[in-house]
């Protein structure tokens, strides 16, 4: 058995009936609905015939369904129409605190727009606080949006008290059904809502196609503006092809819906048996009895959710919600349900369909049963005959974080370290304040110790690899003061009950090969057992006490040059996701693992103002150390800055890890980005391992430095920027 899909509520596949159904609008019927000629009626024909499947599914009349692209413009239109179209009735929404981000942001859209939202708490099993709700209630209510199940753990919330409730008061009630429908029975007129959303591909149907259930009578602002398409509710010519295919798929989940129901039961309750039959201290989520057939949301203790999954390669599973695979934060869901903190961090949500067999469901559960095992060192496996470098043992798999992404956000570092006081001593020639790469003391007239300390975990597969990228990372601190290394320690976290020693001899020997190619040793160390590989260095090294560089002294004229291009963190993610070619691999790694040392001995031959390396705060990160540490504003030219071209595209595909979102968010307060995009503002802000120097060079220099580092092989170096007048350390990007 290769693999087990388990993720059936992250998204299902095209059932074979609906892909035979949907074959011909791929090859022969083309036509527009809207035609009146006979290539438009047979269109127009099946999006009927879909309509009246899809009305059969809710029992609601064909003129209340409304396709559209997915459960997420439905939501949208659902409440942004309604909201809209009747807010002379008030401006008060209510909503549970475990909905959907296709609820949850409206709402907060909303609330920037003149509506007030309430959210409304939900017990330990999920289920909305029924009393609360009722009391968030006011003159100004005009809308109750609560999902039917959640998709996360599965609690089935009870649509009859709430549309009760609401009809009581004269307000509108939306439910998301996108985890429910073709897993329950749906009745609007027995569920009492006036508004429903269904989403195609949790149903086997395609992605990219939808319905929203409008009760008759129901007004909704358009949003989508054009012709009269959808009863003149939808604007843009039918999707015949998902249509069709969403069609086929309600009538088979109608068809077939109990039948279903009660495998989706068998499979899930025997997997729930052989945990818990195992695995003595799990928990599971969500209400016992009121919830989904096919989801079980379980949470393992002291285990780390996306560690977990990452190391399942076997068995596809989620951590939390799908749409957050990135994502080390605790579920808003369990959070909402006060799963203990450290329940709630080993949280996976497993969800079985109409293809699971038992014998999929055995070996899901003992590929599960074997990683927690593995990852909790009371049931660790023996490693030395499961874990060799033999067995190509992937690094990525056996941690959550990714290289310096997984750094403390910069926002509450800065808090902790801001309740410090720090002695005063002229022998300290650079320490905390300007949050320099390094701290220097001064042990006589013409020398003085440079000091630095890097520790992360792995940002690839390969052992070796990993090792030495680190090292690199480590000895970049000591070149970008313009110092020259003496010697390193090693200060190493390992899994000794998971993996092989002879995965962290590799590591120690990529680090010290990295340290020979810089000409110095290793001398020893320190480690400590860890649930998660981690390496790092202590690199001493010396510089003259007139030559130090730090990040402090930029002076307007100076021009801004970066040594490496940008984008490590990005690929890095896509890399422990599989989404990067062996080629990309093989030279990003090998950009990680150089050293900076050809950049720093020619820095050092110039007028250079102040230097910083590009870690894991990103290249506005440290920017900004520099300009304010410098009280000196400066200019950033975006299509000046090199970055690797596949991450400019991963990111556009929303391959971003957490560390590089948490950057924007400490830099933003303190640059103008002018118009450019998000995803373009995350590329400068992206988590780097092991990146390039970023040099504040008097401008008359700057050229013959640039010239001397292509002439040495640095072809990405460039001028990125120009300190423009001393102010408060502002950064401006422009395009």
């Amino acid at each position: 058995m290769n693999q087990v899909y388990l993720d059936y509520n992250a998204t299902t596949p095209i059932d074979a009936e609906v892909a035979e159904a949907m074959r011909p609008y791929f090859e022969e019927y083309f036509g527009n609905p809207s035609s009146v000629h006979s290539y438009g009626k047979q269109t127009k024909i099946a999006v009927e015939k879909a309509r009246k499947s899809a009305a059969a599914l809710l029992n609601c009349d064909t003129s209340e369904i409304i396709f559209t692209s997915g459960g997420t413009e439905s939501n949208n239109f659902a409440i942004k129409g309604y909201a809209f179209a009747n807010k002379h009735k008030g401006n008060h929404i209510i909503t549970s605190m475990i909905e959907h981000p296709a609820v949850f942001e409206v709402c907060k859209y909303l609330e920037k727009n003149g509506f007030k939202i309430s959210y409304i708490p939900v017990d330990e099993d999920g289920i909305i606080k029924m009393d609360l709700l009722e009391k968030a209630i006011s003159n100004n209510t005009l809308l109750i949006t609560v999902m039917h199940a959640n998709n996360e753990v599965g609690s089935i919330q009870p649509i009859k008290d709430i549309s009760e409730l609401a009809k009581q008061y004269n307000i509108a009630f939306h439910s998301d059904a996108a985890q429910s429908a073709g897993k329950i029975p749906i009745d609007v007129h027995k569920m009492g809502v006036d508004l429903l959303s269904v989403a195609g591909h949790k149903l086997y149907a395609p992605k990219g196609v939808g319905l929203l259930y409008v009760k008759s009578g129901i007004v909704l602002e358009k949003f989508m503006h054009g012709a009269d398409h959808e009863q003149n509710m939808r604007a843009g010519t039918e999707n015949v092809l998902e249509i069709v295919g969403l069609g086929k798929a309600c009538e088979i989940a109608l068809k077939n819906l109990e039948k279903y129901s009660q495998h989706y039961s068998k499979t899930r309750n025997y997997l729930k048996k052989l945990l818990k039959e195992s695995i003595s201290d799990l928990k599971f989520n969500g209400h016992p009895e009121n919830c989904l057939p096919n989801t079980l949301s379980v949470s393992f203790p002291n285990v780390e959710a996306n560690t977990l999954v990452s190391r399942l390669d076997k068995v596809a599973v989620s951590a939390g919600a799908a749409c957050h695979a990135e994502s080390v934060d605790v579920s808003a869901v369990l959070e909402a349900m006060n799963v203990p903190i450290h329940y709630a961090m080993g949280t996976i949500r497993i969800s079985t369909g109409r293809n699971t067999t038992l014998e999929d469901i055995e070996f899901a559960a003992r590929e599960i049963i074997t990683k927690v095992n593995a990852l909790n060192t009371k049931g660790a496996e023996d490693r030395n005959s499961n874990h060799n470098i033999g067995t190509l043992v992937k690094l990525t798999q056996y941690t959550h974080g990714l290289g310096c992404a997984c750094k403390l956000t910069p926002q509450n570092l800065e808090k902790v370290l801001g309740n410090f006081t720090f002695i005063d001593n002229p022998a300290v020639l650079v320490g905390t304040e300007n949050s320099d790469d390094a701290c220097v003391y001064k042990i006589s007239d013409d020398t003085a110790i440079v000091q630095t300390l890097d520790f992360f975990t792995p940002i690839v597969d390969s052992p070796y690899d990993f090792g030495a990228i680190a090292a690199a990372n480590a000895l970049s601190d000591i070149y970008a003061m313009g110092a020259k290394p003496l010697f390193a320690l090693n200060i190493v976290g390992f899994p000794e009950d998971t993996l092989s020693l002879d995965v962290l001899s590799e590591i120690l020997k990529g680090a010290n090969d990295k340290a020979a190619e810089a000409g110095i040793s290793v001398l020893g160390g320190h480690s400590v057992e860890d649930t998660e590989p981690k390496y790092g260095m202590v690199v001493t090294g010396k510089v003259h006490p007139n030559r130090i560089i730090t990040n402090c002294k930029a002076k307007p004229g100076d021009q801004l040059i970066l040594t490496k291009a940008i984008g490590t963190g990005i690929v890095s993610t896509a890399l422990k996701r599989g989404l990067v070619s062996d080629e990309l691999r093989i030279e990003v790694t090998k950009q990680m693992a150089e050293l900076n040392k050809k950049a720093a001995e020619i820095m050092i031959k110039y007028n250079v103002s102040a230097c910083t390396d590009v870690t894991g705060f990103g290249l506005l990160g440290h920017l900004r150390e520099m300009s304010k540490a410098s009280k000196c504003d400066v200019s950033l030219l975006f299509s000046k800055v090199p970055f690797i071209k596949e991450a400019v595209d991963l990111a556009a595909a929303g391959v971003i890890p957490g560390g590089t979102y948490n950057n924007l968010e400490y830099v933003k307060q303190d640059v103008d980005f002018g118009s450019l995009p998000r995803t373009k503002q995350l590329l400068l802000c992206d988590a780097q391992t092991s990146g390039g120097l970023l040099i504040s060079i008097d401008k008359s220099d700057a050229e013959e430095c640039i010239n001397e580092m292509k002439n040495a092989g640095m072809s990405s170096v460039a001028v990125v920027g120009e300190f423009t007048k001393k102010a408060h350390g502002s950064i401006f990007i422009k395009p």
